[in-house]
């Protein structure tokens, strides 16, 4: 019998302090819920659990960057509501306008309500606001530089790049030059007397008036006619404000005043354009086409292709435009790099909308308003479908990264979760051990007791 090493209690407490530290894991698990709260209890599953945990937040995230996209196109999509509205009410006045009962007093009324909508549609298009980020001024959609030409608006499938071509003829106005002396004296006489009508709008020519005073009257029947007019001493040009084949000036003479030749119906020119496919972009579309109104000219291409811009007036000779993929909203859907939506929303101004040229006070103004209304009418409506589109991809969106963030959770769990079933299993076995190693270190301990006996 041996008092100074005591076997017995040594191997006891040995197994003792191993149920301890097992117990003490069983501890910490239970009241963590994580069956990997160190690197030493499971190194790979830790590994894997920090990269799962990674995606996990970043799903998260994802999902509520996607709802603020949502946000975003409903704000924008509200104030596209409001701009329909104006342009069908500015429809409306259109035909009205045309209507034959109506005076030129009556369509100036009916300009100046039209004149304040297109206000409010420029003010609604610099004002409407996400986050301090403007989102119908053009700035969210693909930027387009260049000289020589404004309004620039790529359609989505136009491909970053340069489309380079050349104005081989500029564009022209009708115009018409007239000499107020040929066949007038001044002041008026009776005999000569009458009127000059400046495309359906008469210019009164009535006995007594000075060569002022008539050239006055022809500026205001051309004002009324929808031209220009320009004076240059005897010599008076009566020229429109649109360019290219469909814009026109039609004289009539019912006085002594001499008109040019052809006067009674002058019409401008088209541009000439030829397409750089060689060293351009337009190589990649050899079957794009233009097409022209006044000096406002589309590419066109199929699967959507769509470039359009105003040229500068008078203006022959090359043209390089850069279209760029700055300014489109990526909205971040995913939690890793690269995986995010791009979303464009061109500008809904009455520049871009060309709402600038619609004025029903001038000869078939009301008829052009409709027709440009019309457009400018497609336009939005194509803005608000590619908006809709965007919000109901992002829906599906939304749903498929709670469904994955979901899955994903459910993953990890397996991997670092506890069961708590087995653990308190685990957990009762040891405390059993520990409770019977205890009782058992007690007795070991009374061993070398016994070696009293032997003294006495």
């Amino acid at each position: 019998m041996k008092i100074n090493n005591n076997i017995s209690a040594v191997i006891t407490n040995k197994q003792l302090l191993r149920t301890e530290d097992t117990l003490a894991a069983s501890m910490e698990r239970l009241s963590s819920g994580l069956r990997i709260n160190h690197a030493k209890d499971d190194p790979s599953g830790m590994a894997i659990a920090g990269k799962m945990n990674a995606q996990i937040d970043g799903l998260s995230r994802a999902s509520r960057n996607s709802s603020d996209g949502i946000s975003v196109l409903d704000t924008a999509d509200g104030a596209l509501t409001e701009v329909t509205s104006m342009l069908q009410r500015m429809r409306e006045l259109s035909v009205q306008a045309a209507n034959g009962t109506m005076s030129d007093n009556d369509r100036a009324a009916i300009q100046l309500e039209i004149n304040n909508l297109v206000d409010e549609i420029d003010r609604i298009s610099e004002a409407t606001e996400f986050n301090t980020k403007t989102l119908l001024d053009g700035s969210l959609s693909n930027r387009v530089y260049g000289d020589h030409f404004t309004r620039a608006i790529p359609s989505e499938s136009v491909e970053a790049g340069f489309y380079n071509f050349k104005v081989t003829t500029a564009a022209t106005q009708a115009s018409v030059v007239i000499d107020v002396t040929d066949g007038l004296t001044y002041p008026i006489t009776a005999d000569q007397a009458g009127s000059i009508t400046v495309n359906e709008k008469a210019a009164m020519i009535e006995e007594g008036m000075s060569q002022e005073d008539v050239i006055g009257s022809i500026r205001n029947a051309a004002e009324l006619g929808g031209a220009l007019v320009k004076i240059d001493n005897n010599n008076v040009t009566i020229y429109t404000e649109d360019y290219g084949v469909n814009a026109y000036v039609d004289l009539v003479s019912n006085c002594s005043l001499n008109l040019p030749d052809g006067a009674d119906h002058v019409i401008g020119s088209n541009a000439v354009l030829a397409m750089d496919t060689t060293d351009s972009m337009f190589k990649d579309h050899l079957t794009a086409t233009v097409k022209h109104e006044g000096n406002k000219i589309t590419f066109t291409d199929v699967e959507g292709f769509s470039l359009s811009m105003k040229l500068e007036a008078g203006y022959a000779g090359d043209i390089e435009t850069e279209v760029t993929d700055i300014g489109p909203m990526d909205l971040q859907v995913g939690a890793n790099m690269g995986q995010q939506i791009t979303v464009r929303i061109p500008s809904i101004s009455s520049e871009y909308l060309y709402l600038d040229e619609v004025d029903v006070t001038k000869t078939n103004g009301p008829e052009k308003a409709m027709t440009r209304l019309d457009e400018a009418l497609a336009t939005v409506n194509d803005i608000r479908a590619n908006l809709g589109a965007y919000t109901n991809r992002l829906e599906y969106t939304v749903s498929s990264l709670n469904a994955t963030h979901e899955n994903m959770n459910a993953a990890i769990s397996r991997i670092a979760d506890v069961d708590m079933a087995t653990e308190m299993v685990e957990y009762t076995k040891d405390n059993v051990l520990q409770q019977a190693g205890t009782s058992a270190l007690s007795q070991a301990n009374e061993l070398p007791q016994m070696a009293l006996q032997l003294l006495q």
